[in-house]
């Protein structure tokens, strides 16, 4: 189908709208300061939004990096403790500098700083989730970033990338905007390739599509391409059309409103759940099942996963933890809460579900992941 014959989203018509801004966009580089002019800009545009109807989400990095120099952390990389100092002086100066660009418009900015764990703990989740709705609700803009000052580098986003898509996900947003250094996504990159070629339209995510994705770019930012695949993938599959524009330029939501170019990520119409979203967005699995090609089959009808398809389990997960699901040639399938711990697992894999109680001493669920905890990818 081509790109012209696509029902491609428009900003205009966003109800719930979150918007993420990297590092690059929101801090001067050579100063180390809040780039403000350029955020009071982003908030009258935001104020525009508001008044068409749109609630508006903002995911704002910056924090570490407004903080670099005040604490003469300039070195390109920063260990773990480095950047949690930063982020606790930085966030500081980043939430003043939202309050200034929103007040200006009779908005009141709210700050949440969020984990990962409070993303994938489904009663954090839930609880983050109604803080945010309450405070759309109350004519708030939230403005959200990892709290880098307790997040480890085990159990963090990294980016605000995935971030965003999850915070889209958990507000069940119809719309997420992630403004970039570039218009969108390019058959190869645009700065090596002249015979590169825009895209704007990505009807579905693919291998192929996530492929494209490169390396994260030199500097500050933690994100890039690849980061912003993984975000369309969390943001489509819970039914959240998601755009990659322009953010370096003036009035950059303006430019989209009015048609830049940029690039649509059309959301999925499967009709999942709340749970099943959540359970599909999950960043950080613990451990792997790899199935074989007739239980791989089965899945796609719509069954749960039975022990006898599992061929190698891998991780170290308890019972209810999200694992991934492979299937023989060692591609993503689907993800689901398991039933059963790793140990367990390893013991019963490849049995009949009638065999369970002998081998494990007592009976449990006959699936190592029902049905209604698993969701295809």
């Amino acid at each position: 189908m081509s790109a012209t014959a696509l029902a491609v989203p428009a900003l205009s018509h966003a109800k719930r709208l979150v918007i993420k801004l990297g590092s690059a966009l929101v801090v001067d580089g050579q100063a180390a300061t809040p780039r403000q002019n350029w955020l009071n800009e982003v908030a009258e545009d935001i104020a525009t939004l508001r008044a068409q109807g749109t609630e508006v989400i903002v995911v704002s990095s910056g924090a570490i990096a407004l903080a670099r120099r005040t604490l003469n952390l300039t070195q390109p990389r920063l260990k773990l403790e480095e950047k949690q100092a930063a982020a606790a002086v930085g966030q500081i100066r980043l939430a003043q500098a939202w309050t200034e660009a929103l007040s200006a418009q009779s908005i009141t900015a709210a700050q949440l700083l969020l984990t990962m764990e409070d993303t994938e703990d489904r009663r954090r989740y839930l609880n983050a989730r109604a803080t945010l709705t309450t405070l759309l609700a109350l004519g708030c803009v939230p403005v959200i970033n990892e709290n880098d000052t307790v997040a480890t580098a085990e159990i963090r986003f990294g980016d605000n990338d995935r971030l965003a898509a999850r915070v889209a996900e958990m507000v069940e947003a119809d719309q997420l905007v992630l403004l970039s250094d570039i218009d969108g996504l390019y058959t190869a990159d645009p700065r090596r390739d002249p015979e590169a070629r825009h895209i704007p339209v990505v009807p579905v995510m693919t291998p192929e599509i996530e492929a494209m994705g490169g390396e994260p770019p030199p500097g500050y930012s933690s994100g890039g391409m690849r980061t912003k695949l993984v975000a369309a993938r969390i943001a489509t599959s819970a039914g959240c059309a998601m755009a990659i524009a322009l953010g370096h330029q003036p009035h950059p939501l303006r430019a989209l409103l009015q048609g830049a170019a940029c690039t649509w990520f059309l959301p999925s119409g499967d009709g999942r759940s709340a749970r099943k979203r959540w359970i599909g967005g999950s960043l950080s699995p613990l451990g792997t099942l790899t199935v074989d090609a007739g239980a791989a089959r089965a899945l796609l009808r719509g069954s749960s996963l039975l022990p006898a398809g599992v061929r190698v389990v891998a991780g170290d997960f308890a019972r209810g933890d999200a694992v991934r699901v492979l299937g023989p040639e060692g591609a993503e399938v689907a993800r689901g809460l398991s039933a059963y711990s790793a140990e367990d697992a390893r013991r019963i894999a490849g049995h009949r579900s009638e065999e369970i109680e002998a081998i494990l001493g007592w009976r449990g669920r006959d699936e190592l992941i029902h049905r209604d905890d698993l969701v295809l990818l």
